[in-house]
């Protein structure tokens, strides 16, 4: 069955680092996108990064812009979101998300979260 695995994820110190990784198995991974996504308590899930199935176009949210690295490794399928100069405002958890490639007009896209992993930015 499909399984979005995320790790990574702990209490960091504003400033600090923290590398993120999302272990996919259960579906042709290298014809998924991948994103990340977060969710502070009382907001709503934010979209966080995302990159295209060959790894190209690597998109950020304005907030994270310079500071966020997303990347990916098909042959290992996993995708990660490498994070620096992290701030409090960074504190939420963090999702994996997939999306497949459309297909028809007429079919769903695929689209698989996993559990998420908790980031929490703090002195």
């Amino acid at each position: 069955q499909v399984q979005l695995v995320e790790s990574g994820g702990g209490l960091v110190q504003p400033g600090g680092s923290l590398r993120l990784s999302c272990a996919a198995s259960g579906f042709t991974f290298s014809s998924f996108a991948m994103s990340w996504y977060r969710q502070a308590p009382g907001k709503e899930r934010e979209l966080v990064a995302g990159i295209a199935s060959t790894g190209g176009n690597p998109n950020y949210a304005d907030s994270v812009k310079g500071r966020f690295t997303i990347s990916r490794d098909n042959a290992k399928n996993t995708v990660y979101l490498q994070m620096n100069s992290l701030k409090p405002e960074d504190t939420a958890k963090y999702y994996c998300n997939a999306k497949g490639p459309f297909r028809a007009a007429w079919i769903p896209r695929e689209n698989y979260w996993g559990q998420g992993t908790q980031v929490t930015v703090s002195s």
